[in-house]
């Protein structure tokens, strides 16, 4: 009964830790140039404008689903989180130009694998935002989400921290 009690207070909930999938500065979502990621309405979490060129696996996990044309990758970590990593803005349109993909659907991968090489300079160079939103897409599992907004992070380096409910 004791425990119960404590639980109804929330002290047996853990902070869960994602992990930066990609180097670059943090910035938050409404400051993303779309609005449907601005708005928060496929997760919460912030946006890197990248300084490298390379996306890895934030955490151990499982691929839920890569875009054929390379420029996003969901994944279900091993801490319960649903994460969306997008690549740049309107990038589908490139129709996998610029984009490598190194991981497929159901794979299991672990934290660092790389999931996706791009070209930051020959993206821009068409005209593309390369902002790139991180979402945890089950944000309502949540109980508070918060990001390391204004930093400059390296890849592997604490992005959000989520709290269970």
């Amino acid at each position: 009964m004791f425990w119960r009690a404590l639980r109804s207070f929330g002290w047996h909930k853990r902070n869960n830790v994602l992990l930066s999938p990609m180097a670059g500065k943090v910035i938050p979502l409404s400051e993303v140039n779309d609005p449907v990621f601005a708005s928060g309405s496929l997760g919460e979490g912030v946006a890197i404008i990248p300084s490298g060129s390379k996306v890895v696996a934030p955490s151990d996990g499982k691929i839920k689903a890569i875009f054929p044309t390379g420029h996003a990758v969901a994944l279900h970590t091993n801490e319960g989180m649903d994460v969306l990593i997008h690549v740049g803005l309107d990038t589908y349109k490139l129709q996998g130009r610029h984009f490598s993909v190194h991981a497929e659907v159901g794979d299991e991968v672990k934290r660092g694998d790389v999931l996706i090489e791009f070209n930051r300079d020959a993206i821009r160079s068409e005209g593309y935002d390369i902002t790139a939103p991180i979402l945890i897409c089950n944000a309502v599992e949540f109980s508070n989400i918060k990001g390391s907004v204004g930093d400059t992070v390296s890849e592997l380096e604490e992005l959000i921290t989520a709290r269970e409910r």
